[in-house]
């Protein structure tokens, strides 16, 4: 124990009690491990067909909208918060860059891995990188995901060399090595982020007759891309939220004193972008005339997604980082990544081959959902290990001003 907080014991690496006292967390977490973990095995021994609900008609569906789309997406505070701190100066961020960073590691490393179920031949992911398909925007996406992939290990790295410097004292040397180039890597990091981002929307550019006008634009990567980073800021926010009422005992006097300066300071960056994506929408919708959608169940949909998910969270936002007050903020921060959520699920799903019949419409099967709720349960379980071992909310005692 040390500054109030709780720290391992030096001479026990692995501290598991949490993991496994019968909370009714815990058991609902091994539930759905489990359960995962059983479909997982139908699925890559039976086919894709044995679990899942996708089709010649519907190729992509939940573990692309949710898993893939979403994941990216959701993971972009890494970049948003290195780039806040370490590019435009703004110290007082400090304490939220490894929490950030270990959530956008997280993030990609399972996006990867829901991306395996989708795919099935998990051996030829590799491909890519032998056979190049350079006019292919997949294989930009996938170019991008793997090297920003890297690129947060290696920023996420210092953590776990901290953890372990007394036993592995060779480590500090990529410690040191890594702390020397933190603004080559946030630079190259938002650069990465800033292609594939956007190249994610540009996937869908070549289904101008499936998607639905009022989400098909030429302009969709932009989009892709703005969202992107409204989804980071708030996603730090969100994550900040749970960790302050979860993992409170971890957190250092630094981390616990800066914290609601950060949700204040990303909560305006945020109002602005929410409002300029609000503008950017907006113009996009009249420039391409489709006011008259409007009128119909998908023009609902488009006005929910619009005035409930982006253009409310923007004025709350404001609101919040005016009068301080977290609870406004913090909900803010929660409508903005619902609202991210909807938006994929509109553009993958729902608004996707809107002409066809409801009855061949597709719908994910209960094992897809499971799969997913798996894929982010794996999510918190490996952030829950972490926070509990590495120096993420804390500064580790030997390594005092290293966040």
């Amino acid at each position: 124990m040390a500054h109030g907080i709780l720290i391992p014991a030096k001479d026990k690496l692995f501290n598991l009690g949490e993991f496994f006292t019968f909370t009714k967390g815990n058991i609902l977490t091994a539930f759905i491990l489990a359960g995962g973990l059983i479909i997982t095995l139908v699925r890559f021994t039976q086919g894709i067909g044995s679990v899942a609900n996708l089709s010649d008609v519907q190729p992509w569906g939940m573990w692309i909208g949710f898993d893939l789309l979403c994941g990216v997406a959701l993971a972009a505070g890494g970049y948003f918060t290195t780039v806040a701190c370490y590019v435009m100066g703004m110290k007082h961020f400090h304490s939220a860059v490894r929490p950030a960073v270990t959530t956008a590691f997280l993030g990609y490393a399972f996006v990867v891995v829901a991306l395996l179920y989708d795919l099935g031949h998990w051996w030829r992911l590799p491909y890519m990188f032998f056979f190049p398909g350079t006019t292919s925007v997949l294989f930009e996406v996938g170019l991008c995901v793997a090297t920003y992939l890297t690129v947060l290990f290696v920023e996420f790295s210092v953590a776990p060399c901290e953890w372990l410097a007394e036993k592995f004292p060779f480590l500090l040397k990529w410690r040191a090595l890594v702390n020397r180039t933190t603004i080559i890597l946030t630079i190259f990091g938002v650069t990465l982020s800033t292609l594939h981002q956007s190249s994610l929307g540009s996937l869908f550019l070549i289904a101008p007759g499936k998607l639905h006008p009022l989400w098909y634009s030429p302009f969709i990567p932009m989009f892709f891309f703005v969202s992107s980073m409204a989804a980071g800021g708030s996603m730090v926010i969100f994550e900040g939220m749970f960790a302050h009422k979860s993992v409170h005992h971890y957190m250092d006097a630094t981390h616990l004193k800066e914290a609601d300066e950060v949700v204040f300071s990303f909560s305006k960056a945020v109002s602005f972008i929410l409002f300029a994506y609000f503008m950017i929408k907006l113009t996009d919708l009249l420039v391409q005339a489709n006011t008259p959608y409007l009128c119909s169940g998908y023009g609902v949909l488009w006005l929910v997604e619009v005035l409930g998910f982006i253009l409310l969270p923007a004025f709350l936002y404001a609101k919040g980082a005016r009068e301080r007050n977290l609870k406004i903020c913090r909900f803010a921060a929660a409508a903005t990544v619902l609202g991210i959520v909807l938006n994929r699920f509109n553009v993958c799903m729902i608004a996707y081959n809107y002409a066809l019949p409801s009855a061949e419409r597709y719908f994910p099967s209960i094992w897809e959902i499971w799969i997913s709720c798996f894929v982010v349960t794996m999510i918190v379980t490996a952030y829950r290990f972490i926070v509990y071992h590495m120096p993420v909310l804390y500064e580790h005692p030997n390594f005092k001003d290293a966040h």
